[in-house]
């Protein structure tokens, strides 16, 4: 009789343990299932509902910013609205700052962000960057009759920057004797120069030679500090999906001549005759 109770016993505990596996194998593949189909900025979800939602500057031309008729323009807007096309969807333009466009992707609050983003090994780590259109450096402005033209001059001195971009993080890591004035916008930062609250600013040098060619009262002093940098799209970390497609989109317009194209509508008119095509835009090979 005890026998037959323990066998019964056994018999219990491994049908148990059977349906115990049964089930977490079929949680895994439901978890599985359920990431990859509830992901709101795969190619798929992006063409089910039509749009595409693309994080854009509003305040820094000639890349990103609103005219004085209200419509949006700029190199990276226009890229905006080819990758929509390209999709076959409508785009939907989100307005952010340098300093939250990380969080916007997390939130899901963008697919893509086409918003001067310069890639770096830190936000390598929070979000994945598909191929680069464009290269850049750090470059610092400052007024033509106080000149800024060696790092060494700004030692004990304010130097404006924007949050969250690759100036801060230069000034923060390479140049510490430097007091840095930080904004969370393009307009507010640009606005610190006018009104002689620092000694220089720093910024990408491609803008910055935008900038002073409508305020001649400044001059890019220093036009190069640290190694080539590059401007990429970016999507959330993980979103393989829209990378894989995002990458393949980069070569065909570079193939294309898209981006001289781009360049030379939205950039060219904006620059001084100093800076060439070829300074900017990266072809593909």
């Amino acid at each position: 009789m005890k026998l037959k109770k323990n066998l019964m016993k056994k018999i219990v505990l491994g049908a148990s343990l059977l349906m115990a596996g049964l089930l977490v194998l079929t949680g895994c593949g439901q978890s599985s299932s359920s990431s990859s189909s509830n992901n709101p900025s795969s190619v798929a979800a992006i063409k089910k509902r039509g749009t595409i939602k693309i994080a854009v500057f509003g305040d820094l031309p000639p890349y990103g910013w609103v005219n004085s008729q209200g419509k949006r323009v700029g190199y990276d807007v226009r890229l905006a609205r080819q990758v929509a096309k390209d999709l076959g969807v409508k785009v939907k333009f989100v307005q952010v700052n340098a300093n939250n466009r990380v969080d916007t992707l997390n939130a899901n609050k963008a697919d893509l962000v086409l918003a001067n983003f310069t890639e770096t090994p830190e936000r390598k780590q929070v979000v994945d960057w598909a191929k680069p259109y464009m290269k850049v450096s750090v470059g610092v402005v400052s007024p033509k009759n106080k000149a800024i033209t060696k790092v060494s001059q700004l030692n004990g001195k304010k130097v404006i920057v924007t949050k969250g971009t690759t100036a801060e993080n230069y000034f923060t890591s390479k140049q510490k004797g430097v007091d840095l004035l930080k904004f969370d916008s393009k307009t507010q930062q640009f606005n610190a120069i006018k009104n002689g609250r620092g000694a220089a600013l720093a910024d990408d040098n491609s803008y910055l030679y935008a900038w002073v060619k409508k305020n001649p009262k400044y001059t890019v002093g220093i036009k190069h500090l640290g190694p080539n940098q590059f401007i990429a799209p970016a999507v959330k970390k993980g979103n393989k999906s829209l990378l894989n497609w995002t990458n393949k989109e980069i070569n065909k317009l570079s193939k294309k001549g898209f981006f001289e194209k781009d360049y030379n509508q939205e950039l060219k008119p904006y620059f001084g005759k100093e800076v060439k095509p070829t300074d900017i835009i990266i072809n593909s090979k």
